[in-house]
């Protein structure tokens, strides 16, 4: 059913709706996620070789996907059904993992679960700004970002139980996966509403319909992205200087807790003070953080730095995608989004690779502090740029 947003209050029922599909979703992939390198390695004798190629084509698909189908989203005026079609995808293929005997099955069900996220980034973000007023993007989105990040928390949990309970059943975690899964697909049927862009329809897509701004935006993203790597290094770090194997998970539930309390006030912030003021907060404590990461030697105090670490995701993650909201219209909204998460997936390949190479051939502190420098100049540059772009914030 179609029908226009009822935009008496910031928490509209698409918001909620779309947070809480978020939510289990994320349940779902985090219930399984952290343990499919050690079922492909343990109990399927797969190479790390092959676990990397795994992960390098299920995120570069899901980071090509995400345009295709903003703009296919904008062109055909619909939201929902590619939402619906993402999640549903993501769903129904998890479980599979449950029955998986070689590493190419587990490849396939990667592929195809990454598959359904870039179907459905995009016009999701688009229909959550479709679904709000404007000045309240930052609370909007950063609500979104809360409850997608309590889903983070919960998997880890759920599966450290069912684990557990049933001697370290991989398979079975993997089969109750789906639970979540159908949970979030039914909230997409009977609690998100279609909402049709009043802009006439997008017939041809050109980059002379993004905003200047915006481009710019990307551009910084860009150079951020580049010294923004995988998590996976800072884990690493944690574990270099001390940090036991076994509380590896409990230092990243910290981060994720201090991330998810700290999304929603970041995103008030944001609608009170400006998008790009806030989003350079995110972006200075990143830099000390990263700073910090690289002379800290202490397995004690890392867990308070993972801790400030997720400010700097509250402060960001929610408030970028406010940020393209405020600076696109509803007609190419969600193609904007696609090209933002593009822009963002594609530039972390050399990222990573970067990181690595510095890492291997200079140490950790050269590679930490490059990242740290490259955030301090694009927080300085989205600021510098506002004052000639007359940038929003």
């Amino acid at each position: 059913m179609n029908e226009k947003p009822k935009k008496t209050t910031w928490l509209a029922k698409n918001i909620l709706s779309l947070g809480l599909v978020s939510l289990f979703t994320d349940l779902s992939t985090e219930m399984a996620y952290p343990i499919i390198p050690i079922f492909l390695k343990e109990v399927l004798k797969v190479q790390p070789l092959f676990i990397g190629l795994i992960e390098a084509i299920a995120e570069s698909t899901a980071s090509i996907l995400k345009t295709l189908s903003g703009y296919v989203s904008d062109r055909l005026k619909k939201r929902k059904l590619f939402v619906f079609i993402g999640y549903s995808l993501s769903a129904v293929v998890k479980p599979l993992l449950a029955i998986a005997t070689q590493g190419w099955h587990v490849l396939v069900v990667r592929f195809s679960d990454r598959v359904g996220k870039g179907i459905r980034t995009a016009p999701r973000d688009a229909l959550i700004a479709d679904s709000a007023k404007d000045k309240y993007y930052g609370r909007t989105y950063g609500f979104h970002r809360a409850l997608d990040t309590l889903g983070a928390l919960l998997g880890p949990l759920s599966a450290f139980v069912i684990l557990a309970l049933s001697g370290n059943n991989y398979r079975l975690l993997f089969g109750l996966a789906i639970v979540p899964g159908l949970i979030a697909i039914t909230i997409v049927l009977l609690g998100v509403r279609e909402i049709v862009p009043e802009a006439k329809r997008l017939l041809k897509f050109s980059l002379k319909k993004i905003d200047n701004r915006l481009k710019v935006f990307l551009i910084i993203m860009a150079i951020f992205t580049l010294g923004n790597s995988s998590d996976a290094f800072l884990l690493l770090r944690a574990r270099n200087i001390g940090v036991s194997t076994t509380m590896i998970p409990l230092l990243w539930l910290a981060f994720n807790a201090s991330y998810f309390l700290w999304s929603f006030p970041a995103g008030i912030l944001s609608d009170r003070i400006g998008r790009r003021k806030t989003i350079f907060l995110g972006f200075v404590i990143f830099s000390i953080c990263y700073t910090a990461f690289s002379f800290n030697h202490s397995s004690l105090i890392i867990w308070f730095i993972f801790i400030i670490y997720g400010l700097y995701y509250g402060f960001t993650e929610g408030n970028l995608r406010a940020y393209v909201a405020d600076l696109t219209t509803s007609e190419i909204r969600a193609t904007a989004f696609g090209i933002y998460h593009t822009v963002v997936g594609i530039t972390l390949l050399p990222a990573n690779l970067l990181m690595g190479f510095l890492w291997q051939k200079f140490g950790f502190q050269t590679a930490l502090l490059l990242g740290a420098s490259l955030s301090m100049v694009s927080g300085i540059t989205l600021i510098a740029s506002g004052r000639h772009l007359s940038m929003k914030g």
